[in-house]
């Protein structure tokens, strides 16, 4: 095989590669702990890890939620984030659009914009949490993604600063 055929090979492997879902390559348990700890290193809280004993539990609740999606919280032992979109949703940007509250977070007042939502932010960056867990499943009968994180120990404790 010559140096030209050799590279035409590698030119098809490689497009192959890139014409993949970028999800795909999104939403391994690496991708949501550099997710978590991007956000969390820049209001420096230390970092989170991943724990297969919570992304049990998370596997366990998305997939009890697979045939309606809604946007419940399971009420478990743990913290959880949820978020529900379009069938190629992926981990990090369902971890976007929790760490993208943080404009609404007001730290010395430590509560969020008057009609706005800032705890999926607060939970993210909660500096007691240190295990996270998260799965992913195809909505069934309204399409889309259902993503759910969970954070052990959990965050959100009223009266306490998440970091």
């Amino acid at each position: 095989m010559d140096l030209l055929n050799l590279s035409c090979i590698l030119f098809c492997v490689l497009s192959c590669f890139t014409m993949l879902p970028s999800s795909l390559a999104q939403d391994s348990p690496q991708d949501y702990v550099n997710s978590h700890n991007h956000a969390r290193a820049a209001v420096g809280v230390g970092p989170i890890k991943w724990d297969e004993k919570v992304a049990n539990y998370s596997r366990y609740y998305a997939n009890k939620r697979m045939n309606d999606c809604r946007l419940v919280h399971s009420n478990g032992p743990y913290g959880e984030n949820i978020a529900w979109g379009s069938p190629d949703l992926s981990g990090i940007n369902a971890v976007k659009l929790w760490v993208d509250e943080k404009q609404y977070y007001n730290y010395n007042s430590n509560s969020c914009a008057s009609g706005k939502v800032c705890g999926h932010y607060t939970q993210v960056v909660w500096k007691n949490s240190m295990r996270l867990g998260c799965a992913k499943v195809k909505c069934k009968n309204k399409g889309g993604a259902f993503i759910v994180c969970n954070y052990d120990p959990r965050g959100n404790i009223v009266g306490q600063r998440p970091y």
